[in-house]
């Protein structure tokens, strides 16, 4: 989600709120699913996924590998899926 904020002089500067949106939502909903996928590497995640953990929720992550932060690879372990490993799961075909 984007958004605007006001810089002085009227003008305005856009910027992604999406993580803290995302964070929201999954603190908000944390009682709606015992299983989640978050697609994004970004260690600022990494404080709510360790609260959802400890409330028993599993996390499974899905990344591009080089870009996601180290401690995101360590805390999801096993549980963590470079995109390219869909490349060996997930074929489009034409239909016709």
């Amino acid at each position: 989600m984007r958004r605007s904020s006001y810089l002085s002089g009227g003008t305005t500067k856009r910027k992604a709120n999406c993580d803290v949106d995302m964070a929201f939502y999954l603190m908000k909903e944390k009682d709606n699913f015992g299983k989640i996928i978050i697609l994004s590497g970004d260690g600022d995640f990494l404080p709510v996924l360790k609260y959802l953990k400890r409330q028993n929720k599993e996390v499974l992550m899905l990344a591009r590998g080089p870009r996601t932060a180290k401690e995101i690879k360590q805390f999801t372990g096993s549980n963590f899926r470079d995109f390219e490993y869909l490349e060996t799961k997930i074929s489009y075909t034409e239909q016709k």
